[in-house]
This record gives C-alpha cells, structure tokens and sequence, in this order.
C-alpha cells in the first residue's frame, strides 16, 4: 500500500479547522487535524510546502518510522506549528492503519482500558450568580465535573467568561486586530477562594472543581492561590504559571496540595522532563493535534505513569473533531486516564465533521467504526472559508503585554 495523494483542507464552520487528508492507492483515506489557534495558515503551508510532497509513496503502515523522518529530518525541531504538521500526518496514519484493519484505533492502541471516559465541562459567569447558573446547566447536561471562571470587579473582560462562547471556550475575533481584555492579579487572587466558597456552599463538597489561571501568575502568586484553595479541594489548578520554566513548579509544589494540571501549550516530551522526574504536577494536559499526534503522547502517558501522573488531554472547540476523536480513543486505551477536557463542537461543524464517538451522561466513547471514526464532507467544508482570527491579548493596567 502506498500514499498517492495529501490534500490540507481548511474550513471555518464558525472557527477555523485545518485537516490533512491522506488517501491510498487502495482507497483507503485517513484523516489527521493540524488546527493551531489563530495561526492556522502557519501549518497549512508547513504541511502543504515542506511535508506533503515527502508523504507521496510512502507506506502508511510505517507510522513510527515516517514521524520520525519528519520530526528528526527537518532539523528545525520542536515548536507549534512543526508539530500541528506533523500530528496530522501522525493521525492520519493512525486512521489509515485502523481502517486497513477494520478496526476503532483504540483496539490498535491495546484496547479498552474502561468502559467510557469521564470528562468536565466549562462554566463561566461575569459574576457568581451567574456562574452558580452555569454549573446547574452543565450538570443538567450531565457532566461528572465543572471547570469555574467567573468574572473579576474592576474588570471588563477576562479569560472564560467575557469574549467566551457559550461553552466559555475564548473566541476568536474575526477581525484585523485581536480583542484587548485587561488584568489585575491582586483581584484576581482576591476573588478566586470566594467563588470556590460560593460553588461548595451551593453544590457541596462532593462535586470535582477545576479552575484555570491560564499562565498569569508568577510562582509565588500560583503558589499563594494554590494554599488559598485548599479548604475547597479543587480537583486541579490549571496552568498556574508559565511552565517553559519548569523549575518555578517547585515553589508551587513545596507550598501547596492542590493537584496541578499543565501543559496545554506544551509540544513534545522535553517541555515535560524535569515535571514529571520530580513529580511536580499532577495530570499532563497536551492535546494530540498539537503534541504531534498519538505516537509520541501515548509515548508521554507511559513515561508518566512511571512517576502516578495521569493524562488530561486538552479538549477545547478550537480541537476540531478529528482532533478529538484521536483523544477519546488514545483515552479508552491508557491505564493512567485522568480525565477528559470536553466542550462540544457547534451542530454545522458536527456536520462538516461526521464522527461516531458519542458524549452521553457526561462521558465519552469513541464508538466502534473502523479508524478514528470522522469522516470530512469537503463540499460544505469549502462553503465555509477561512477567515482572519485571533485571539483577545491580555494587557494589565498600565498596557503592558501579560501572559496568557
């Protein structure tokens, strides 16, 4: 069997998506997401210019042997947008393998470690009423668990709840210039404990809550908020600081018992090193689209379980559905499954993307069609182009750029 045929399709059924599709001289097709939130055209020409041309002829059984040509033979190693290019191709490979076998990838993967995967949803609110609000509505739609945003006082816009779409996921701005939301980290460390206060008043003690502060804290605040959390039992404190420093998570760790998630904007297995080794987090957060496919995370979910980490495979809206039907069934499969990041997608790309995994009572399951289980309807995917978009920059008082 060999590649005779690498097309990229970008659509944008309300945001963009950016798809690899692999087909052979047996028919078969595969499909790999190579989405990079609000720089998709860096990876469309990647793939398109440097990668695909290199696919023509190759044997698509040979996944291991092909990502690591690519990974190792650009020279240029590393960095978001090789790794978008490379996890589609990855995945499409995956799909492609499954497919030959008339298998669901997760069989290939080892099979079924559990029965279905458990997942949380987002709730946000400019104020707590209304985000007292939301997490009624996301446990009327089932979820086990709930990631809290509420607004800040003083503050017009912040991440998760203003700019947010109605998952809370940030929205992308189609427009010339991306949306300014302001910061204040002493308020922000103020009003945290009193909407964790408020939601374990309302909902009790029982119910698993995660927040995420987004990288905008500096070691000693993540390490001041993470004490201040305590009396509340958060199921994790997302991406408390910028983590490319890997060291600061010390700090954090040696002053605090809140289980700690990262990685998001992580790519490869380096980033996670001196994290894992030391144990100084608690769930592992790459998404496959941007990690370079399931190769290389199953490869970081083994490497964890060695140290009791557990895998959270970062599951936002701009994760198209191939994306994340390559999460549910690399989740099935690994025994160190955590939990699953989900916030659904809107009907028209649910139409755009066909997929047989299913969310039901707040848990998900890959289904059991051959492949990933996604299929690409390119006639309406071409109806909806891509359009300009960013995401909001974060600025504090005085106009100077924050982390996100």
């Amino acid at each position: 069997m060999k590649i005779v045929d690498a097309k990229v399709v970008v659509t944008s059924p309300g945001r963009n998506f950016v798809t690899l599709k692999l087909t052979t001289d047996e028919g078969l097709t595969g499909l790999g997401d190579a989405t990079l939130n609000g720089r998709e055209l860096a990876v469309v020409s990647y793939l398109t210019d440097h990668v695909a041309p290199l696919l023509i002829g190759l044997d698509p059984h040979r996944i291991e042997d092909t990502w690591q040509s690519l990974y190792r033979g650009a020279y240029w190693r590393r960095g978001p947008v090789t790794m978008a290019a490379i996890a589609a191709v990855d995945v499409a490979l995956w799909d492609i393998k499954a497919k030959a076998a008339g298998l669901p990838l997760y069989q290939l993967l080892g099979g079924a470690s559990r029965e279905r995967i458990g997942t949380y949803g987002h709730a946000n609110g400019r104020d707590i009423p209304e985000l007292l609000d939301s997490v009624r509505a996301r446990l009327a739609e089932g979820y086990p668990a709930v990631r809290i945003q509420s607004g800040i006082p003083g503050l017009k816009a912040v991440y998760g709840v203003s700019g947010t779409d109605d998952t809370g996921a940030p929205v992308l701005h189609q427009q010339a210039r991306p949306l300014v939301e302001d910061w204040d980290t002493a308020a922000y460390l103020r009003q945290v404990p009193t909407v964790f206060e408020a939601v374990r008043a309302e909902f009790g003690a029982e119910l698993p809550l995660l927040h995420d502060s987004h990288h905008r804290l500096t070691p000693v605040q993540a390490a001041r908020l993470g004490k201040d959390l305590e009396p509340y039992r958060p199921f994790w404190l997302e991406d408390c600081t910028p983590a490319e420093n890997q060291e600061a998570l010390r700090l954090v760790r040696r002053s605090t018992t809140t289980p700690l998630a990262v990685g998001e904007v992580f790519n490869t297995v380096y980033d996670y090193q001196t994290l894992v080794t030391e144990q100084l987090i608690d769930f592992v957060r790459s998404a496959v689209t941007h990690f370079g496919g399931v190769t290389p995370l199953r490869k970081l979910f083994d490497f964890a379980a060695q140290y009791q980490i557990k895998s959270a495979i970062h599951g936002p809206e701009d994760i198209s559905p191939v994306g994340m039907a390559a999460a549910v069934h690399l989740d099935l499969a690994v025994h160190n499954f955590g939990i699953q990041e989900y916030s659904g997608h809107t009907p028209l790309t649910d139409e755009v993307f066909r997929h047989a995994y299913t969310f039901s009572d707040g848990h998900l399951h890959p289904g059991e069609a051959p492949g990933i289980g996604v299929e690409l309807d390119e006639e309406l995917a071409a109806a909806h182009p891509y359009a300009a978009a960013y995401l909001p920059v974060n600025r504090l008082h005085d106009g100077t750029v924050h982390d996100w």
